[in-house]
Protein backbone atom coordinates (compact mmCIF):
# COMPACT_ATOMS: atom_id res chain seq x y z
CA UNK A 1 0.00 0.00 0.00
CA UNK A 2 0.99 3.83 -0.91
CA UNK A 3 0.96 4.94 3.23
CA UNK A 4 -1.25 8.06 2.18
CA UNK A 5 -3.12 8.90 4.99
CA UNK A 6 -6.47 10.01 5.50
CA UNK A 7 -7.13 13.02 6.65
CA UNK A 8 -9.21 14.68 9.72
CA UNK A 9 -12.25 15.68 7.44
CA UNK A 10 -12.34 12.32 6.06
CA UNK A 11 -15.54 10.41 6.35
CA UNK A 12 -13.79 7.95 8.65
CA UNK A 13 -11.50 8.28 11.80
CA UNK A 14 -7.95 7.48 11.04
CA UNK A 15 -6.76 5.50 13.76
CA UNK A 16 -2.82 4.22 13.48
CA UNK A 17 -1.77 1.55 15.31
CA UNK A 18 1.78 0.79 16.00
CA UNK A 19 3.15 -2.82 16.53
CA UNK A 20 6.58 -3.77 15.04
CA UNK A 21 6.33 -7.66 16.66
CA UNK A 22 6.95 -10.87 14.64
CA UNK A 23 4.14 -12.71 12.80
CA UNK A 24 2.93 -14.72 15.89
CA UNK A 25 2.83 -11.26 18.03
CA UNK A 26 0.90 -8.86 15.33
CA UNK A 27 -1.83 -12.01 14.77
CA UNK A 28 -2.25 -12.40 18.54
CA UNK A 29 -3.93 -8.73 17.79
CA UNK A 30 -6.48 -9.69 15.19
CA UNK A 31 -9.54 -9.88 17.63
CA UNK A 32 -8.34 -5.91 18.81
CA UNK A 33 -7.80 -4.83 15.05
CA UNK A 34 -11.64 -6.24 14.30
CA UNK A 35 -12.68 -4.49 17.27
CA UNK A 36 -10.83 -0.88 16.13
CA UNK A 37 -12.18 -1.50 12.27
CA UNK A 38 -15.88 -0.75 13.93
CA UNK A 39 -14.54 3.20 14.74
CA UNK A 40 -12.55 3.82 12.05
CA UNK A 41 -10.03 3.28 9.73
CA UNK A 42 -6.68 1.39 10.50
CA UNK A 43 -3.24 2.06 9.30
CA UNK A 44 -0.84 -0.31 10.31
CA UNK A 45 2.83 0.46 11.13
CA UNK A 46 4.89 -2.79 11.61
CA UNK A 47 6.93 -5.09 9.65
CA UNK A 48 6.09 -4.46 5.91
CA UNK A 49 5.59 -8.10 5.12
CA UNK A 50 3.31 -7.92 8.06
CA UNK A 51 0.98 -5.06 6.73
CA UNK A 52 1.07 -6.50 3.42
CA UNK A 53 -0.69 -9.42 4.74
CA UNK A 54 -2.84 -7.56 7.22
CA UNK A 55 -3.96 -5.49 3.80
CA UNK A 56 -4.93 -8.41 1.96
CA UNK A 57 -6.83 -10.33 4.54
CA UNK A 58 -9.18 -7.02 5.14
CA UNK A 59 -7.93 -6.46 8.80
CA UNK A 60 -5.89 -2.55 7.63
CA UNK A 61 -6.32 -0.45 4.61
CA UNK A 62 -2.93 1.08 4.47
CA UNK A 63 0.56 0.36 6.23
CA UNK A 64 3.55 2.67 7.35
CA UNK A 65 6.97 1.18 7.38
CA UNK A 66 7.78 1.45 11.31
CA UNK A 67 11.62 1.90 10.67
CA UNK A 68 10.78 4.86 8.45
CA UNK A 69 8.04 6.72 11.08
CA UNK A 70 10.88 8.22 12.72
CA UNK A 71 9.41 7.33 16.96
CA UNK A 72 12.76 7.40 18.09
CA UNK A 73 12.78 11.06 18.63
CA UNK A 74 9.69 10.19 20.89
CA UNK A 75 12.75 9.07 23.10
CA UNK A 76 14.45 12.21 23.77
CA UNK A 77 13.45 14.93 26.15
CA UNK A 78 13.81 17.35 22.63
CA UNK A 79 10.61 18.52 20.91
CA UNK A 80 10.46 16.21 18.01
CA UNK A 81 10.27 16.99 14.81
CA UNK A 82 7.76 19.10 12.79
CA UNK A 83 7.40 16.34 9.90
CA UNK A 84 6.64 14.00 12.81
CA UNK A 85 4.21 15.74 14.24
CA UNK A 86 1.80 16.51 11.22
CA UNK A 87 2.27 12.61 10.37
CA UNK A 88 0.90 11.66 13.67
CA UNK A 89 -1.75 14.22 14.11
CA UNK A 90 -3.43 13.52 11.01
CA UNK A 91 -4.48 10.46 12.96
CA UNK A 92 -7.55 10.68 15.29
CA UNK A 93 -6.08 8.16 17.31
CA UNK A 94 -2.98 6.26 17.83
CA UNK A 95 -2.46 2.75 19.55
CA UNK A 96 1.05 2.17 19.95
CA UNK A 97 1.45 -1.39 21.48
CA UNK A 98 5.22 0.09 21.57
CA UNK A 99 7.19 1.95 23.84
CA UNK A 100 4.73 1.33 27.30
CA UNK A 101 7.71 1.01 29.17
CA UNK A 102 9.79 4.29 28.95
CA UNK A 103 7.79 7.48 30.51
CA UNK A 104 9.37 9.65 28.08
CA UNK A 105 8.02 8.42 24.82
CA UNK A 106 4.93 7.80 26.61
CA UNK A 107 4.96 11.41 27.36
CA UNK A 108 5.95 12.80 24.24
CA UNK A 109 3.30 10.92 21.76
CA UNK A 110 0.33 11.91 24.49
CA UNK A 111 1.99 15.37 23.52
CA UNK A 112 1.46 15.21 19.95
CA UNK A 113 -2.19 12.78 19.66
CA UNK A 114 -4.89 14.17 21.55
CA UNK A 115 -6.32 10.50 21.70
CA UNK A 116 -3.89 7.69 22.10
CA UNK A 117 -3.30 4.23 23.52
CA UNK A 118 0.30 3.07 24.81
CA UNK A 119 0.07 -0.43 26.14
CA UNK A 120 2.79 -3.31 25.96
CA UNK A 121 2.13 -5.36 23.73
CA UNK A 122 2.12 -8.69 26.27
CA UNK A 123 0.33 -8.51 29.85
CA UNK A 124 2.80 -8.95 32.90
CA UNK A 125 4.74 -11.94 33.41
CA UNK A 126 2.37 -12.04 36.71
CA UNK A 127 -0.40 -12.22 34.82
CA UNK A 128 -2.07 -15.58 32.91
CA UNK A 129 -3.94 -13.48 30.46
CA UNK A 130 -3.57 -14.61 26.95
CA UNK A 131 -1.89 -11.85 24.60
CA UNK A 132 -4.94 -11.53 22.74
CA UNK A 133 -7.18 -10.45 25.50
CA UNK A 134 -4.80 -8.34 26.93
CA UNK A 135 -4.69 -6.63 23.29
CA UNK A 136 -8.36 -6.58 23.44
CA UNK A 137 -8.61 -4.91 27.12
CA UNK A 138 -5.63 -1.74 25.79
CA UNK A 139 -8.21 -0.48 23.07
CA UNK A 140 -11.93 -0.33 25.36
CA UNK A 141 -13.87 -0.86 22.27
CA UNK A 142 -17.20 -1.72 23.98
CA UNK A 143 -18.27 -4.54 21.05
CA UNK A 144 -18.47 -8.26 20.70
CA UNK A 145 -14.88 -9.59 19.91
CA UNK A 146 -14.82 -11.74 16.16
CA UNK A 147 -13.00 -15.06 16.64
CA UNK A 148 -14.44 -16.15 12.91
CA UNK A 149 -11.49 -17.12 10.77
CA UNK A 150 -9.81 -14.52 8.76
CA UNK A 151 -11.29 -14.21 4.84
CA UNK A 152 -8.57 -15.54 2.62
CA UNK A 153 -8.80 -13.79 -1.06
CA UNK A 154 -10.02 -15.93 -3.96
CA UNK A 155 -7.02 -15.20 -5.59
CA UNK A 156 -4.77 -16.13 -2.96
CA UNK A 157 -6.30 -19.60 -2.55
CA UNK A 158 -6.25 -20.15 -6.47
CA UNK A 159 -2.24 -18.97 -6.22
CA UNK A 160 -1.97 -21.96 -3.17
CA UNK A 161 -3.54 -24.83 -5.14
CA UNK A 162 -0.99 -23.78 -8.00
CA UNK A 163 1.63 -23.36 -6.09
CA UNK A 164 0.78 -26.81 -4.14
CA UNK A 165 0.50 -28.68 -7.85
CA UNK A 166 3.77 -27.07 -8.70
CA UNK A 167 5.52 -28.64 -5.82
CA UNK A 168 4.24 -32.22 -6.99
CA UNK A 169 0.99 -32.53 -4.47
CA UNK A 170 -1.96 -34.28 -6.49
CA UNK A 171 -4.94 -32.59 -5.16
CA UNK A 172 -7.30 -33.03 -4.68
CA UNK A 173 -5.95 -35.66 -2.60
CA UNK A 174 -6.22 -34.23 1.21
CA UNK A 175 -2.71 -32.56 2.48
CA UNK A 176 -1.18 -32.51 5.75
CA UNK A 177 0.99 -29.45 5.94
CA UNK A 178 3.38 -30.16 8.72
CA UNK A 179 5.57 -27.08 10.28
CA UNK A 180 8.08 -28.58 12.44
CA UNK A 181 10.29 -25.07 13.01
CA UNK A 182 9.76 -22.65 15.72
CA UNK A 183 11.78 -19.40 17.07
CA UNK A 184 13.85 -21.35 19.77
CA UNK A 185 15.03 -25.33 20.35
CA UNK A 186 13.44 -25.34 23.35
CA UNK A 187 10.17 -25.02 21.82
CA UNK A 188 10.50 -27.61 19.14
CA UNK A 189 9.14 -31.45 19.52
CA UNK A 190 11.14 -34.46 18.46
CA UNK A 191 11.27 -35.27 15.14
CA UNK A 192 11.29 -38.98 15.73
CA UNK A 193 7.60 -37.74 16.98
CA UNK A 194 6.62 -35.75 14.17
CA UNK A 195 7.38 -38.21 11.66
CA UNK A 196 5.32 -41.21 13.96
CA UNK A 197 2.20 -38.51 13.56
CA UNK A 198 2.54 -37.83 9.72
CA UNK A 199 3.14 -42.11 9.30
CA UNK A 200 -0.17 -42.56 11.18
CA UNK A 201 -2.06 -39.61 9.53
CA UNK A 202 -0.84 -40.62 6.13
CA UNK A 203 -1.72 -44.56 6.71
CA UNK A 204 -4.87 -43.89 7.77
CA UNK A 205 -6.17 -41.36 5.62
CA UNK A 206 -3.99 -41.30 2.35
CA UNK A 207 -2.91 -37.75 2.89
CA UNK A 208 -0.13 -36.42 1.31
CA UNK A 209 2.59 -34.26 3.79
CA UNK A 210 3.72 -31.31 2.69
CA UNK A 211 6.55 -29.63 5.22
CA UNK A 212 6.71 -25.72 5.65
CA UNK A 213 10.29 -24.75 5.96
CA UNK A 214 11.34 -21.37 6.93
CA UNK A 215 14.47 -19.71 7.49
CA UNK A 216 15.70 -21.05 10.70
CA UNK A 217 13.87 -24.23 9.90
CA UNK A 218 16.23 -26.22 7.84
CA UNK A 219 18.30 -28.33 10.65
CA UNK A 220 14.68 -29.63 11.86
CA UNK A 221 13.31 -29.88 8.59
CA UNK A 222 16.94 -32.13 7.44
CA UNK A 223 16.31 -34.30 10.18
CA UNK A 224 12.31 -35.05 9.94
CA UNK A 225 12.83 -35.44 6.25
CA UNK A 226 15.80 -38.12 7.01
CA UNK A 227 12.87 -40.17 9.44
CA UNK A 228 10.47 -40.23 7.38
CA UNK A 229 10.48 -43.20 4.82
CA UNK A 230 9.78 -40.94 1.43
CA UNK A 231 10.99 -37.42 1.50
CA UNK A 232 8.13 -35.19 1.33
CA UNK A 233 7.56 -32.38 -0.26
CA UNK A 234 8.71 -29.21 1.07
CA UNK A 235 7.31 -25.47 0.57
CA UNK A 236 10.03 -23.08 1.20
CA UNK A 237 10.29 -19.79 2.46
CA UNK A 238 6.97 -18.64 0.42
CA UNK A 239 5.32 -15.26 0.89
CA UNK A 240 3.10 -14.88 3.72
CA UNK A 241 0.14 -14.06 1.59
CA UNK A 242 0.51 -17.60 -0.40
CA UNK A 243 1.60 -19.28 2.78
CA UNK A 244 -1.72 -18.33 4.44
CA UNK A 245 -3.55 -19.60 1.21
CA UNK A 246 -1.61 -22.66 1.33
CA UNK A 247 -2.64 -23.05 5.33
CA UNK A 248 -6.22 -22.25 4.65
CA UNK A 249 -6.30 -24.75 1.96
CA UNK A 250 -4.84 -27.58 3.63
CA UNK A 251 -6.96 -30.88 4.63
CA UNK A 252 -4.98 -30.39 8.75
CA UNK A 253 -1.77 -28.75 9.77
CA UNK A 254 0.26 -30.21 12.48
CA UNK A 255 3.00 -27.29 13.96
CA UNK A 256 4.41 -26.11 17.67
CA UNK A 257 4.20 -22.77 18.95
CA UNK A 258 5.21 -20.29 16.10
CA UNK A 259 4.23 -17.26 13.82
CA UNK A 260 3.21 -20.18 11.05
CA UNK A 261 1.07 -21.57 13.61
CA UNK A 262 -0.63 -18.50 14.93
CA UNK A 263 -1.02 -17.78 11.10
CA UNK A 264 -2.58 -21.33 10.42
CA UNK A 265 -5.13 -20.93 13.53
CA UNK A 266 -5.70 -17.05 12.28
CA UNK A 267 -6.88 -18.39 8.58
CA UNK A 268 -9.01 -21.53 10.10
CA UNK A 269 -6.76 -24.29 9.33
CA UNK A 270 -7.95 -27.19 11.05
CA UNK A 271 -4.69 -27.08 13.22
CA UNK A 272 -3.23 -29.00 15.83
CA UNK A 273 -0.55 -27.24 17.92
CA UNK A 274 2.07 -28.27 20.66
CA UNK A 275 2.90 -25.35 23.01
CA UNK A 276 5.12 -26.19 26.01
CA UNK A 277 3.55 -25.75 29.02
CA UNK A 278 5.26 -22.46 29.97
CA UNK A 279 3.79 -20.70 27.04
CA UNK A 280 0.34 -22.41 26.67
CA UNK A 281 -1.73 -20.02 28.67
CA UNK A 282 -0.17 -16.53 27.61
CA UNK A 283 0.16 -17.81 23.47
CA UNK A 284 -3.23 -19.75 23.01
CA UNK A 285 -4.38 -18.27 20.05
CA UNK A 286 -7.52 -16.99 19.43
CA UNK A 287 -9.08 -19.13 16.55
CA UNK A 288 -11.82 -21.87 17.72
CA UNK A 289 -10.46 -23.76 14.70
CA UNK A 290 -7.27 -24.88 16.37
CA UNK A 291 -6.93 -27.68 18.67
CA UNK A 292 -3.89 -26.66 21.58
CA UNK A 293 -2.11 -29.54 23.00
CA UNK A 294 0.29 -29.50 25.93
CA UNK A 295 3.11 -30.73 24.98
CA UNK A 296 4.77 -33.81 26.42
CA UNK A 297 8.42 -35.37 25.24
CA UNK A 298 7.17 -38.54 25.74
CA UNK A 299 6.26 -41.01 23.09
CA UNK A 300 2.44 -41.61 24.03
CA UNK A 301 1.61 -37.92 22.84
CA UNK A 302 2.24 -39.15 19.23
CA UNK A 303 -0.96 -41.66 19.16
CA UNK A 304 -3.01 -38.48 20.32
CA UNK A 305 -1.94 -36.08 18.39
CA UNK A 306 -2.21 -38.29 15.24
CA UNK A 307 -5.63 -39.39 16.19
CA UNK A 308 -6.46 -35.61 16.49
CA UNK A 309 -5.42 -34.66 13.04
CA UNK A 310 -6.60 -37.60 11.35
CA UNK A 311 -10.17 -36.74 12.51
CA UNK A 312 -9.47 -33.03 10.96
CA UNK A 313 -8.58 -34.77 7.58
CA UNK A 314 -11.75 -36.82 7.65
CA UNK A 315 -13.65 -34.06 8.08
CA UNK A 316 -12.06 -32.13 5.42
CA UNK A 317 -12.56 -34.83 3.22
CA UNK A 318 -16.34 -35.10 4.19
CA UNK A 319 -16.66 -31.47 3.26
CA UNK A 320 -15.00 -31.14 0.33
CA UNK A 321 -17.22 -33.82 -1.18
CA UNK A 322 -20.31 -32.40 0.64
CA UNK A 323 -19.52 -29.56 -1.55
CA UNK A 324 -19.71 -31.40 -4.97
Amino acid sequence: MSGVLRERGGSQRAILVIHPGALGDVLQAVPALRALQSTGSLTFSGQPRLGTLLCGLGLVEDTLPFDGLGLEALFTLTAPPPSLVDRLSRFHRVISWFGARDDVYVEQLRAVSRDCVVAPPQPDDSSRQTVWRHLLATVDVPVPHDLSPLDVPLAWQHEAEQALTDLGAALPRPVLLAHPGAGGRWKLWPAEHQAGVIRQVIRDTGAQVVIHEGPADHEIVESLSRILDADPLRLVEPELPLLAAVLHCAAAYLGVDSGVSHLAAAVGARAVILFRPATRDRWEPWSQTARVVTMSDEAEQVDTVAAALIERVRDAERERVGRR
